[in-house]
């Protein structure tokens, strides 16, 4: 037996609460293990711990498995009746047995024959107040992402002076370009957005920036006089409330703007400057712009010396971020908050976000843009969900590998789910592009490819976000290019009206199945052609729902009536086509 690849250890993903009842344990092992039985028990059930207390424990077989590359992910869910619960394994490799503790693996023999105390894995007490909570309506939420600047220039009379006039979205768009985007805009499509499904917009910033994109911050309490005003950004949160739409704003608290007031103090002022230690300061006086970062002078966003990093960690800083974050929600009454760059903001900053805002509005959305494994932020005391591009990378390895097989994919799928809690797997922000990558049918150059990956963004655990123009399918490349201007005059004439059929159709489905929703889900492996995914998902209801994408050269026969079918691409006769989709009901559950 392969000793060194099991793992575990009572935190984090590997042991936690799901709710006020349930402990889900779960051990990682190397392929070569058949079988994983849990022990546990009240570590109090034989008398105080210490001595010659032993645990025997009741005896749970862990039947439920994923498959990682190289790895086994067991798991279980105990109910410990008194909140506590002591715990160990027995692991069976063919004719091996072997007994793991917190403090070593032992033989059968050595277990028996061993004086002293038995190192058990605990999970000393099941503290309400520990539990991590995610707020339930961001699972069946369907996002929009918006970048202001090209969604819709709602109020001319705000525009730019070198606003220049909205472009066809064949059109490339760059980095100084200006069309008039702005709030107003996104109210006058509101019924546009509910028409076609949406219930959550995720806007790019919108307080006043010198860019297009406001990640450069000039004011964290004034909004962009070219998006609009407080009265605006009010308006529109109503109107989206109105339609049953939530709203999540970004926050650029990791960096500023060179123009923000504070910044802009320092460089005139330096160590005199009383916001000095507001920064990230190393070297007084700074060098010619531009090379200050490099130079180590002061750190900042990526090299970027128009973009200081702010000193998350200084007090000052933290009030300040507290307070502009909750006049957002007083004025607003926004519902979310994306945080940007969050991976490299404070611990402390995020747990007082996290605390203060929760107090303010417990069902408030918090949303890190972390581009990895985030289980540092994700233990329910900092952030409710990531922005999940471990998800998007695992799918786009796929399509772009064609010598990657159907294992392959479920093996990424498994890690992207097994790395956290179910509940921030049921919140999880998973995305195929947006205004910091190549827009996906760019990527793909192909249409058929494009639904085949919309198809599994809207049919797997988590919550769904779309970038806008996704659903006619706007062609852009890296930054800026992907930001190009929304083709309203072509959508109102009907142009797009086939493309946008297929995502309403999409929506439609995962609002109306929970199956389509929940954490539950099954790879069943249906075709030998190992360019064929099919998965299963399932409700707490055992209403199940295939999912079978043929991403092969040949078609494949499935043998499904028609009226079993939920939605289809080149699916004729019985048969999925080379780079076709069917989702169809495989069984109604128990009533």
């Amino acid at each position: 037996m392969n000793l060194s690849a099991i793992y575990h250890r009572s935190l984090d993903n590997y042991c936690y609460c799901l709710n006020d009842d349930t402990i889900i344990i779960s051990i990682r092992t190397g392929y070569d293990v058949d079988k994983v039985t849990l022990f546990h028990s009240d570590p109090f059930q034989a008398g105080l711990m210490g001595g010659n207390h032993r645990l025997k424990g009741t005896k749970l077989i862990m039947k439920e498995v994923k498959e990682l590359e190289n790895h086994l992910i067991w798991s279980a869910s105990v109910k410990p009746e008194f909140k506590r619960l002591a715990y160990y394994f027995l692991i069976e490799s063919g004719s091996e047995q072997y007994y793991m503790y917190e403090d070593n693996f032992y033989t059968v023999d050595a277990a028996k024959s061993y004086k002293g105390r038995q190192q058990m894995f605990t999970f000393p007490w099941m503290n309400p107040s520990d539990i991590i909570r995610t707020p339930k309506w961001v699972n069946d939420t369907v996002w929009y992402q918006i970048f202001v600047e090209r969604f819709c220039n709602g109020n001319p009379a705000i525009n730019p002076k070198n606003v220049k006039p909205w472009r066809a979205p064949d059109k490339s768009v760059h980095y100084n370009d200006y069309f008039g985007g702005d709030i107003p805009g996104i109210t006058n499509k509101m019924d546009y957005l509910s028409e076609l499904g949406i219930t959550g917009l995720y806007l790019t910033p919108v307080c006043k920036g010198r860019s297009n994109h406001k990640y450069d911050t000039i004011s964290y309490t004034k909004l962009d006089p070219h998006f609009g005003t407080d009265e605006d950004m009010a308006e529109m949160v109503r109107c989206a409330h109105d339609h049953g739409i939530r709203v999540m704003m970004d926050g650029v608290f990791n960096h500023c703007g060179e123009f923000f007031k504070p910044w802009q103090d320092v460089l005139k002022k330096g160590p005199d400057s009383k916001y000095f230690d507001w920064f990230l300061i190393n070297k007084w006086p700074f060098s010619t712009i531009g090379t200050n970062a490099k130079n180590g002078n002061y750190y900042s966003f990526a090299f970027v010396d128009m973009m200081p990093k702010l000193n998350t960690n200084n007090p000052k800083v933290i009030r300040y971020i507290l307070k502009v974050l909750t006049s957002w929600i007083t004025k607003y009454d926004i519902d979310g908050i994306r945080l940007d760059v969050a991976s490299e903001i404070s611990h402390n900053l995020c747990q007082q976000i996290h605390s203060t805002l929760k107090a303010l509005k417990p069902d408030f959305y918090i949303l890190g843009e972390v581009w990895h494994d985030s289980m540092p932020w994700l233990r329910g005391n900092e952030f409710d969900s990531v922005m999940n591009y471990v998800f998007t990378d695992s799918i786009n390895d796929f399509w772009m590998y064609d010598n990657k097989t159907a294992k392959d994919f479920e093996h990424a799928i498994n890690r992207c789910f097994s790395m956290y809690p179910q509940q921030i797997n049921s919140v999880l922000f998973n995305l195929l592009d947006s205004h910091d990558t190549i827009r996906l049918i760019t990527k793909l150059k192909s249409l058929s490819k494009f639904y085949q990956q919309l198809s599994v963004l809207f049919t797997m655990p988590g919550t769904v976000c779309i970038y806008y123009g996704t659903e006619i399918a706007i062609e852009g490349g890296h930054d800026p290019d992907c930001r190009r201007c929304m083709p309203w005059d072509l959508i109102a004439k009907g142009e797009y009206y086939d493309k946008i059929s297929v995502v309403k159709k999409l929506i439609a489905l995962r609002k109306q199945f929970p199956a389509l929703r929940s954490n539950h889900y099954q790879f069943t492996h249906i075709s030998h052609n190992p360019r064929v995914i099919s998965y299963m998902r399932e409700d707490n209801a055992g209403n199940k729902i295939m999912v079978v994408i043929n991403c092969s050269n040949e078609d494949i026969d499935l043998n499904i009536k028609k009226k079993h079918i939920l939605f289809s691409i080149d699916y004729h006769d019985k048969v999925l086509a080379s780079d076709g989709v069917a989702i169809y009901q495989l069984t109604t559950g128990r009533s």
